[in-house]
């Protein structure tokens, strides 16, 4: 059987082939998850072990994608015909004979692929070497039963790490580091010391720390003070004071400078190099003022001295980026000095706890894969489990992740494998234009490094090694995938490739790009409502008018008659169809105002929106009004608290409620004026009961009554809106969290919320049928047909890290005016590596959109036209975008669908679902629950006269022993009762505990009833069932069920213990009918029998049916019951 293949098909087909290994460069929406699942497929089909496969890719969501792809295909072929199957299998690329056997293989591949031991991996490689580490935990120095470490016990950690060495022999350390840190606490700190551990891994001492700066390991101070102060500096300034101050204007300011210097060392120089050089926003920024300092009329009065000056600033001058370098390398050698330290005491700590983060994982699975001690053996291990390599997202894999996939890849070409005799491959799929995780260790470059160094092993060891290349969109238009190419492809330095053209595969789908004229940038006006609050901005800002206008544009073409291209079942043909809210996805670069302002004229406009893409748990209002209460809780003096608490749904307080609580009472605290109160009683029921159980409930327990028992979720959801369910979800989920880690209390939780500001990603459906709004980076791997770029606009390009690297070595950055030559041309490679990055974050952007893309801009433009308005702007020109309208929109487009067949759509959210009738009658008879009763509450005597003079509760008190003994002793060994004792009397007179346990022991020791005691004995068996019209509910103290017969038996103290069973107290014998009544109708096939253990003689007396049934048919106002059989 032959198909006919297009170019692309043939494209994707030629890169899933099985037998070479495959470096995979592919175009956005070229279709790489498909070539990856037909490669798995044909592997599988090739005899390949589904547990000899690892997937490696970048996010869980990839990996859970892939992996319902794959099992959807090869359950597919269990159920399709033989003609059927054939064709998928051609499709696929598969050019063998189809034989019985091969289809039967076909058909069996869904089940293998599940039931393998093992399995398929598909996998972050995060997971990977996470399941590798428990693998061979002690081979990697780690505990078997450890467990990625949450962030927000890494920031408590790390803090009290900072705490302890502060108050312990550390503290010069922390005391030298806090004279160089301005921050208020060292969180952000340490958490980039814990991000650049292999930096500070290596030892760098003084010297080395200088030969960053360019400078020789005996620079000091005294040697730069020499260089400049050559003994005649005083008398020349103070020549030089006099006449400056005379002359005034610049020279005067100038020489009030010079005055302040006191002795000419190294603290003079900050000052001589603000007078004699230029400043930083100069044409050529701090050099000497040579001829203008000082001013021209001064020159001529100290004429004879001006040689000498001018020496001087040269001198200064030549000082200064010494002076910066060795300040810097001091406050670089106190972080180094300080990181050492602290990591190996977070190693530590980390390792006590059994946690490992997300470094660690990759780390320590490298450190074991190149481990000379134990290497061979774990890759010989390894070897005799993986085949093939898949790598997805490889632009995103960093270089320590390459290393492990190096190492993992190593035994397939040396011929020295645990299978030598195995085809051995590896598939690597990537796109350097879509690398954009640069802050998670990411580097673009290593895609083509790595592409050459596999090649040349692979070719080394005589196997097939191809390099291919996805160009054809399956995702956008021509008009998009146009622009995309005019817009990017001249800038070669972040990845394009001139001479490389997207092209669509759909080359005759109309599609359209818009350019809409800036919103020019505009002052906030002091014309707001005093009650308006000072964050919101005014209706004048340039951030909300282009947010007003995205909103009304998009209600504009939802609600009139719009239309959308969309495919047919013919091929190459198009019609229409309206457009939906769903159609449009909104990508900013950051989550600034005008995001937010986004999604709040969205709503204005009554527009379906499914909110931002990531919240912050603290900033959500359901997540502070439950905090509130929380802190209430905790500390009930806490006013504030509890007046936010009360303002909030939970309570549903008005302004004036509150006024009037706290105006006129006389109390010190709210809690207690409102205690005494009589107006709020619904109010003070729920604070009451929630402070009752406040001491007693784990914080998760406690959120959930707020939630649930007193109506918090439904009171938070009425108000907030549904999104609210994420923010208290998220709050429940942290409260878990914390739980698993700490030893739960209201006050610990509290400070757990507020150590770090927790983001959470909120899963949008796309088939929701709501407008999304995201950040670039939250959209990657998706698409929608309208996309919406409205943050280009002027964007400054700010290094944030703390921490910045010179080479490999970490090195603490100093203030942009502070920088020595060398900090600053490192700072200025990085700048140019991010902004080749935000070119690939453009790339990203664009290419999300299949149909339509709309670019907008509000505020300013850059004056070098490096903006994505601009860049996008100059190549609409370029491609002969024409004007739309009067308002000086732009428009490049290609086809025309307002030319195309309409259809009809159905839309998902409009089914209304038709309920029974049933549903909407009224009860008119409301059912009453049947009343429950306890066997041993229907009446009669318990006891024979004479019993011991224990009171009613003494003697419950003992019996709860003892059943508690007989119930969990039988299961342990003889040594620990003791123990056992210890724990279930610690409440009782130890004369007492002491004779339930010799009672105890005594009936487990009797021979005639020690089959009781058996394993396979029930115990503390709950029973219910009806019983007339009643229900009875009780516990069995033992039962015991064979194939015919069922026996109950319980336990009783009695001290007085009848001769026969007609002797038993009336009431134990209507407590063991009840029992049988309720396993008769258990058990209806089996004959049921009763006993009681009386444990002070150690006697198990079986009742007669007849005895039993006769007293409970005694109970007072009970219908006829079943009967024991």
């Amino acid at each position: 059987m032959t198909v006919p293949f297009d170019d692309a098909t043939r494209a994707q087909i030629d890169a899933a082939r099985p037998d070479a290994s495959t470096w995979l460069g592919a175009n956005a929406g070229s279709g790489k998850t498909r070539v990856l699942t037909d490669r798995v497929a044909r592997l599988l089909l090739n005899g390949v072990e589904p547990q000899h496969i690892l997937c490696l890719t970048y996010t869980k969501a990839a990996a859970s994608e892939m992996q319902n792809r794959l099992f959807k295909r090869l359950g597919a072929w269990a159920m399709l015909k033989d003609d059927e199957l054939r064709l998928a299998l051609t499709e696929l690329g598969v050019s063998d004979e189809f034989t019985p056997a091969k289809m039967r293989m076909a058909r069996t591949l869904f089940a293998r692929a599940i039931e393998t031991p093992g399995g398929l991996k598909i996998q972050t490689i995060h997971s990977f070497c996470a399941s590798l580490l428990r693998r061979f935990p002690l081979e990697a120095g780690v505990s078997p039963q450890f467990t990625e470490i949450e962030d927000r016990a890494a920031d408590l950690l790390r803090s009290q790490i900072v705490d302890d060495m502060a108050e312990g022999p550390d503290a010069d350390l922390i005391i030298a580091l806090a004279r160089h840190y301005s921050g208020e606490d060292f969180a952000k700190l340490t958490r980039s010391i814990v991000n650049q551990r292999e930096g500070f891994a290596q030892a760098s001492t003084w010297q080395s720390i200088l030969s960053l700066f360019g400078y020789p390991a005996d620079l000091t101070e005294k040697s730069i003070t020499t260089s400049v102060f050559l003994g005649s500096e005083a008398a020349i300034l103070d020549a030089m004071i006099p006449p400056m101050l005379a002359k005034g204007g610049l020279d005067g300011k100038a020489a009030e400078k010079l005055k302040l210097i006191g002795a000419l060392d190294i603290t003079a120089l900050p000052v001589l190099e603000d007078v004699f050089l230029t400043g930083a926003s100069a044409k050529e920024p701090f050099t000497a003022k040579i001829g203008s300092v000082p001013t021209k009329p001064t020159q001529k009065l100290l004429f004879d001295l001006m040689p000498q000056i001018d020496d001087l600033m040269r001198r200064v001058e030549g000082s200064r980026d010494a002076r910066l370098a060795l300040k810097a390398a001091q406050k670089t050698h106190v972080l180094h000095q300080f990181a050492r330290r602290f990591l190996h005491v977070y190693a530590l700590e980390k390792q006590k706890c059994g946690w490992l983060d997300f470094d660690d994982l990759i780390l320590k699975a490298r450190n074991l894969l190149t481990n000379p001690a134990v290497a061979a053996w774990v890759l010989y291990r390894i070897d005799g489990g993986i085949d093939h390599i898949l790598v997805d997202e490889s632009q995103d894999t960093s270089p320590r992740q390459w290393d492990v996939i190096e190492r993992l890849t190593d035994e397939f070409y040396s011929g020295e494998g645990a299978r030598d005799t195995e085809d051995r491959t590896l598939f690597v799929v990537g796109d350097k234009k879509q690398s954009i995780y640069s802050f998670q260790g990411a580097d673009p470059r290593e895609f083509d490094r790595k592409q050459d160094i596999f090649e040349a092993k692979i070719t080394q060891a005589n196997q097939i090694f191809q390099r291919r290349s996805l160009d054809y969109s399956f995702r956008s238009s021509s008009a998009v995938l146009g622009l995309v190419d005019a817009t990017l492809a001249p800038h070669s330095d972040a990845g394009f490739d001139q001479n490389t053209r997207h092209k669509a595969f759909k080359s005759a789908l109309p599609g359209r790009v818009d350019l809409w004229p800036l919103v020019e940038k505009t002052d906030e006006t002091d014309d707001r409502e005093w009650s308006d609050p000072v964050d919101q901005k005014s209706s004048h800002h340039h951030s909300v008018v282009l947010a007003t206008q995205i909103a009304q544009k998009i209600k504009t073409l939802i609600d009139e008659e719009n239309y959308l291209p969309v495919d047919t079942y013919d091929p190459g043909k198009f019609a229409r169809r309206r457009i939906t809210a769903g159609d449009f996805l909104i990508l900013v670069q950051r989550r600034s105002d005008l995001f937010s302002e986004i999604i709040s004229a969205c709503k204005t406009a009554g527009l379906p929106i499914a909110g931002a893409d990531r919240l912050k748990v603290g900033a959500e209002l359901a997540v502070k009004d439950l905090a509130a209460l929380l802190s209430f809780l905790a500390t009930p003096e806490d006013s504030l608290a509890l007046a936010t608490a009360l303002k909030s749904p939970l309570f549903g307080w008005t302004e004036q409620m509150l006024f009037t609580l706290s105006h006129y009472r006389s109390e010190d605290h709210l809690w207690q004026a409102l205690r005494n109160s009589t107006q709020y009683p619904e109010t003070v029921a729920i604070l009451r009961d929630l402070r009752a159980h406040v001491d007693f409930l784990r914080p998760y327990d406690l959120i959930e009554r707020i939630l649930t028992r007193h109506d918090g979720r439904r009171r938070l959801l009425a108000r907030l809106g549904s999104e609210a369910e994420d923010g208290i979800n998220a709050m429940l989920s942290q409260a878990l969290s914390y739980e698993r880690g700490s030893i739960p209390s209201l006050t610990g939780f509290l400070v757990w919320m507020q150590t770090d500001d927790l983001e959470i990603k909120r899963q949008i459906d796309n088939a929701s049928d709501q407008i999304r709004v995201m950040t670039v980076h939250g959209a990657k791997g998706l698409e929608a047909p309208i996309v919406i770029l409205p943050d280009t606009a002027k964007r400054n390009l700010v290094i944030r890290d703390e921490i910045i690297n010179i080479g490999v070595t970490p090195v603490w950055k100093v203030g942009e005016g502070d920088m020595p030559s060398a900090m600053r041309t490192a700072l200025s490679e990085r700048k140019d590596l991010e902004m080749a990055e935000r070119l690939r974050l453009l790339y990203v952007a664009m290419t999300r959109a299949e149909k339509w893309l709309i670019v907008a801009a509000a505020g300013e433009l850059p004056k070098d036209g490096n903006s994505w308005y601009q860049m996008i702007g100059a190549a609409m020109n370029d491609v002969g975008a024409k004007p739309i309208g009067t308002n000086g929109m732009l428009r490049f487009e290609y086809g025309d669908w307002d030319e195309l067949p309409i259809v009809e759509t159905k839309r998902s959210l409009e089914f209304d679902p038709t309920l029974e009738p049933v549903f909407s009658e009224a009860l008119v008879e409301i059912p009453l629950r049947r009343t429950t009763t306890s066997p041993s509450d229907l009446g009669g005597r318990k006891a024979l006269p004479g019993e011991d003079g224990l009171s009613e509760d003494e003697a419950k008190s003992y019996g709860n022993l003892v059943h508690k003994l007989l119930e969990t002793l039988p299961l342990m060994q003889s040594d620990q009762w003791d123990g056992k004792l210890a724990t279930l009397a610690d409440r009782y007179d130890a004369k007492v505990a002491n004779a339930a346990l010799k009672e105890a022991v005594a009936v487990m020791n009797t021979p005639e009833i020690q089959r009781i005691f058996k394993a396979d004995a029930l115990v503390e068996v709950p029973i219910t069932a009806p019983f007339g019209k009643r229900r009875l509910h009780g516990t069995i103290d033992r039962l015991l069920v064979t194939d015919t017969e069922v026996l109950a038996i319980d336990f009783k103290t009695n001290r007085i213990v009848p001769a026969t069973p007609e002797g038993c107290p009336d009431g134990l014998l209507r407590q063991m009918g009840a029992y049988a009544s309720a396993l008769a109708q258990v058990f209806p096939d089996h004959r049921v029998s009763t006993a009681i253990l009386w444990t002070r003689t150690a006697k198990l007396m079986t009742l007669p049916d007849i005895l039993i049934t006769n007293a409970l048919s005694l109970v007072p106002d009970l219908d006829e019951v079943p009967e024991a059989t």
